[in-house]
């Protein structure tokens, strides 16, 4: 717990917790990239489901992996600032640590996707059940997410 006080006391998170403005933006970032990344993967996976046919999948999953990805590391870097500023407060809290462990259980799951995605043509059933474990465990960090607000560690 130490080390997680020593983070909250840095300078330039007590500069970010005394901003007007830049906690606000840096959130409002943190949110965008979460929904960029959500409705990438989101596509992704119904393209693997079979729900959009109108667009190879192929092209499809190439263009946006590379977007969720982009997502992803400017989600991860406001949400590290964003957890900088209440650091032992956030790691009391349930809904935080279940956002985290769904984060690593969706990003694992992501790569095993990517892996076995680039050795076939067609969408296996395999490929199947990592698409639909990628919409529940996305959607479980957002609602984790949104519950890290209303539940006191």
């Amino acid at each position: 717990m130490e080390f997680l006080q020593t983070i909250e006391q840095l300078e330039p998170v007590r500069l970010l917790k005394s901003s007007f403005l830049a906690y606000p933006v840096i959130n409002a970032l943190h949110i965008a990239a979460i929904g960029t990344l959500f409705g990438s993967v989101l596509l992704i996976d119904l393209s693997v489901l079979g729900a959009i046919r109108s667009i190879p999948r192929a092209r499809l999953v190439a263009l946006l992996r590379r977007v969720a990805l982009a997502a992803f590391v400017i989600a991860l870097l406001t949400g590290l600032t964003l957890f900088s500023i209440q650091a032992t407060t956030y790691v009391r809290n349930p809904a935080f640590l279940v956002k985290i462990g769904l984060i690593g259980l969706a990003t694992l799951n992501f790569i095993v996707f990517a892996l076995l995605d680039r050795r076939k043509q067609e969408t296996s059933p395999v490929l199947r059940v990592l698409a639909v474990v990628s919409i529940l465990a996305w959607s479980g960090v957002l609602l984790a997410g949104r519950f890290i607000g209303f539940i006191q560690g």
